[in-house]
């Protein structure tokens, strides 16, 4: 089986993760996410009778999924295969991370600290609306 992703390696950073961000935006997108986790490899049926949504709908989530290069889907035969690209996923999460970390070590908003086992902890001040956004 050959699996496919679809992410650019001419993307932008700043693109390439908020077109990752952007599928992870919605609750029925994750929860799928975690239906692969726990499954390995499945097909689109086993994502529908474990999320109970329409087979329209979680092949159109599934779609979003494997644009974004967070899932990898096979043909076979009658069917595609799904499943998690566990590596795309470490490194949105690394670049997540250092977005976080370089925002606050440039913004007011967070304060660094060390944890009792010297490990570097970051704060963050909680979020206030301006009264415009309210």
């Amino acid at each position: 089986m050959r699996y496919t992703t679809t992410p650019d390696a001419d993307q932008p950073p700043a693109e390439a993760l908020a077109l990752r961000l952007g599928a992870l935006s919605h609750p029925a997108r994750i929860a799928i996410l975690r239906h692969l986790s726990a499954a390995g490899c499945c097909c689109c049926k086993d994502v529908v009778q474990s999320t109970h949504l329409a087979q329209s709908t979680v092949s159109q989530h599934l779609k979003i999924l494997v644009e974004a290069g967070l899932v990898r889907y096979a043909p076979d035969r009658q069917r595609s295969r799904y499943e998690i690209d566990s590596g795309a996923l470490a490194e949105l999460s690394g670049a997540l991370s250092d977005l976080i970390q370089s925002c606050c070590a440039q913004n007011a908003c967070c304060s660094q600290r060390q944890d009792k086992s010297g490990e570097e902890e970051w704060q963050t001040r909680p979020y206030r609306a301006s009264p415009a956004r309210r």
